[in-house]
């Protein structure tokens, strides 16, 4: 347990705590696994029961289809037939059947829209739904920036009015130089908040603005060099973003935009975007764990923010496949004394190695120089959770550790306000303990199957051992309280500390 003087480090500014739930999973009966569902889905059974035919579902039809012997769900248009797959469903068959009938969108969007149901439930298509035309504004496109209103976005006035208040752009060019200008008007603009991908002259930057994205995406008119530079003006939100010409040939134009180019939309409703990243070394961390180095392209201008997720995609037996991982640190830094500094140019992911996990397995296997596809960062913890706060209680479970690793040390390098900073550690095993070497003297570890020469504490989570390590500093301190691991570990922990007293605004747990 490591208390921290409240004179020990500088303040930054604060902003509204928030909380979020964690993503349940259920025990899969046998043969119900993924590798199981690949398989079904290629072995030319008929999943729809249609016999291939694609056809148009209107509102009453896919009404009809709420049973679990009988469950239709759209997603963004599309309708599925999931019966088949309601055993394989990760989350249970009563999470699916939440949408049974129903659009299911905003729900799947809400609990894992990160996962590819186009590739997953491709043999479960049974057609589009039937939808009553909507009268949109006529397409109007201007490459300078000043306003975009495509009929897929401009159903949503709101969205469009909040674009025209609060983002622009304008490009410049020299001789040698492009420089595009981006006009947030946001007064805390920072480096997290921009992600460029510029590969084989397509240009793609988005401008993140709480929950919602200001995109600008162009296939260039002539050729760029690799390496990109991005300047930003943070008092006023102005987003320079340089590119260097391969010829010195003047520009008429930015280039030539994609679908959603100039456009001021909800990050759901954006879609994850990837990039392929170049595995660059694989450490043992523990006997089942290890540290994962990816080096982004050139190309690309990418910070993941404390407490965000970045997603992994690999193609396993012709099938998508995507899960969520935490970056943490390249190492732990020696007490924790400096602030870490992201070099701008590589990932690392602490990542468990499952003996029969297929997308583990698959990670484990690729070899030095191997590509794996890297989303944009989600999520939605916030740094000023940790600003606003007196006391920070952390709670982690197994590999539930990564989040925990860039939080922890930006409260105690960056933020001044903090009277107390706990850490509690629960493993199986000292075997299990990642980087237990640089945490000895900072934390406490909990075993809940030591060795009879193990001396420190041991249990499982609980409400009487939360209670005795997780308290305020005193009767009204402002708390937050940190918790990440396997699910029932999450959803527990949540339960236990709300049995203590604790409300939900107090309470963040991670996916892990």
């Amino acid at each position: 347990v490591l208390n921290v003087p409240p004179s020990a480090f500088p303040a930054p500014g604060s902003q509204q705590r928030a909380a979020a739930g964690a993503r349940s999973k259920v025990p899969l009966k046998p043969g119900r696994s993924l590798m199981d569902w690949i398989r079904l889905t290629k072995s030319g059974k008929d999943l729809t029961g249609l016999k291939g035919r694609l056809i148009e579902v209107t509102e009453d039809e896919l009404a009809k289809h709420n049973r679990k012997e009988d469950c239709w769900i759209c997603i963004r248009g599309y309708v599925y037939n999931v019966t088949p797959y309601m055993e394989y469903h990760p989350g249970g068959e009563d999470e699916l059947m939440k949408a049974a009938g129903t659009d299911g969108t905003d729900l799947f969007d809400q609990v894992h829209r990160w996962v590819n149901y186009e590739s997953m439930l491709k043999e479960c298509l049974v057609g589009r739904m039937a939808v009553k035309p909507i009268a949109a504004p006529k397409d109007k496109k201007q490459l300078n920036g000043k306003f975009s209103l495509g009929a897929k976005w401009g159903n949503n006035i709101y969205v469009s009015i909040l674009y025209f208040l609060f983002c622009s752009y304008d490009w410049f060019q020299t001789d040698s130089l492009i420089t595009l200008v981006i006009y947030t008007k946001q007064k805390d603009m920072n480096a997290e908040l921009v992600i460029v991908d510029c590969q084989d002259k397509r240009l793609r930057g988005e401008i993140i603005v709480d929950d919602h994205s200001y995109l600008v995406a162009v296939d260039l008119d002539h050729a760029v060099s690799e390496d990109v530079a991005v300047n930003i003006a943070e008092k006023v939100g102005k987003v320079e973003i340089i590119f260097n010409k391969k010829d010195n040939i003047h520009w008429k134009m930015l280039g030539q935009p994609w679908e959603g180019h100039n456009t001021f939309i909800k990050r759901t409703d954006r879609g994850l975007f990837y990039r392929k990243c170049k595995l660059i070394s694989k450490t043992e961390v523990t006997h089942d764990t290890k540290l994962f180095c990816l080096m982004l392209p050139k190309g690309t201008h990418l910070h993941v923010p404390i407490g965000q997720h970045v997603y992994l995609k690999q193609i396993i037996a012709g099938t998508e496949v995507v899960k969520p991982y935490t970056p943490v640190l390249p190492f732990l830094p020696l007490n924790f004394q400096e602030p870490s500094h992201h070099d701008g140019v590589h990932i690392y992911l602490m990542i468990k190695i499952y003996s029969h996990g297929l997308f583990t397995q698959a990670l484990d296997h690729l070899q030095i120089g191997d590509y794996i596809s890297v989303s944009n960062p989600e999520g939605n913890f916030k740094k000023s959770q940790v600003q606003t706060s007196e006391d920070l209680l952390l709670l982690a479970g197994g590999t539930g550790f990564t989040p925990m690793v860039k939080l922890l040390n930006f409260a105690l390098t960056e933020v001044s306000c903090l009277r107390t900073v706990k850490m509690i550690f629960f493993n199986k095993t000292e075997n299990d303990i990642l980087w237990r070497n640089q945490l000895e003297q900072l934390i406490q570890f909990i075993l809940s199957q030591p060795t009879k020469d193990w001396v420190g504490k041991q249990g499982k989570i609980s409400s009487s051992l939360l209670s005795e390590f997780v308290k305020r500093s005193r009767s009204d301190s402002k708390v937050l309280i940190c918790i990440c691991g396997p699910a029932p570990f999450t959803e527990q922990g949540v339960q236990y500390l709300k049995d203590l007293g604790y409300s939900q605004e107090e309470i963040h747990a991670f996916t892990a």
